[in-house]
C-alpha cells in the first residue's frame, strides 16, 4: 500500500528548482513533485539567496557530459550547494565526475518513481547523499583504486595529505607546538613549519587550524 506523506502545519516545504535542457522533462519531473506536500516546485530565478541556502536542485540528463558538470558547477557556485541528478546513463567516468562536481545525490531517470525522488530530495535538504547500492560499490571499487594506483605511489592518501603530514597535523591536534612537533618526528623547526606550509598551500587552507579541522573532518587524524 502507497503511504503519502503530507506535510504537517509546522513543516516548511522544501524548495526545488528543476533544471535541464528539455522542457518537456522539466514539465514531467515538476508534475510529479508538485503531488508531494513536501516540496514547493519553484523557479531558481525566484530565490533569494537565503532560498538558496535551504533549496534543492534537480539536475536532468541523459548522460553524463561536461554540460551537466558545468552545470552543476554554476549552480553551486550561486547557492545552490544541494544538488541531486537525475540521470538515464551513467559509466564510471561519470559516477565519479559528478561526486567530484558536487552531486550530492544521484537517481537513475528509471528508478525515479515519485517516492524515490522525494526520498533523494529530503536527503540532500538534510545534507545526506542518495546513491542506489550498485553505484555505491561502483564508487568505492573506483575510490580503492584511485588510492592504489594514483594516491599511494606518490605516498598521498585518499584526502591528498602524506603519511607525514599526517602526523604532523595530529601533533598539532594535541596541543604541541612547532618545536615540540620536532622533536617528536626528529624534524628542524623550519621542516615542520614547511610541511604545514605545504599542507595549507596545497589544499587551499587558510592556516594550521583549519589544516588539523581538515583532517579531522576527513577522518585522517
Amino acid at each position: 500500500m502507497a503511504v503519502m506523506l503530507v506535510a504537517s502545519a509546522g513543516t516548511r516545504r522544501i524548495p526545488v528548482a528543476v533544471t535541464t535542457a528539455d522542457p518537456v522533462s522539466r514539465a514531467g519531473i515538476a508534475s510529479q513533485l508538485r503531488g508531494s506536500q513536501l516540496i514547493e516546485v519553484v523557479e531558481e530565478s525566484r530565490l533569494d539567496l537565503d532560498s538558496r541556502a535551504e533549496a534543492v536542485a534537480v539536475v536532468v540528463a541523459d548522460q553524463w557530459e561536461e554540460d551537466t558538470a558545468r552545470t552543476i558547477r554554476g549552480l553551486r557556485q550561486r547557492g545552490l550547494e544541494r544538488v541531486v541528478l537525475l540521470v538515464s546513463r551513467l559509466d564510471d567516468k561519470g559516477l565519479l565526475g559528478a561526486v567530484e562536481a558536487g552531486a550530492c545525490g544521484i537517481l537513475r531517470r528509471q528508478q525515479a518513481t515519485s517516492a524515490n525522488l522525494v526520498a533523494a530530495i529530503r536527503s540532500a535538504a538534510a545534507g545526506e547523499g542518495t546513491l542506489p547500492p550498485d553505484l555505491l560499490g561502483r564508487l568505492l571499487d573506483q575510490v580503492g583504486r584511485l588510492q592504489r594506483q594514483v594516491l599511494k605511489p606518490r605516498g598521498l592518501t585518499i584526502g591528498g595529505l602524506t603519511e607525514r603530514e599526517i602526523e604532523v597535523l595530529k601533533l598539532l591536534a594535541e596541543g604541541l607546538d612547532t618545536a615540540e612537533v620536532g622533536e617528536r618526528l626528529f624534524l628542524s623547526d623550519r621542516t615542520v613549519k614547511t610541511i604545514v606550509h605545504d599542507v595549507t598551500s596545497r589544499l587551499e587552507l587558510r592556516n594550521r587550524t583549519h589544516a588539523v579541522a581538515h583532517a579531522i573532518r576527513l577522518g585522517l587524524i
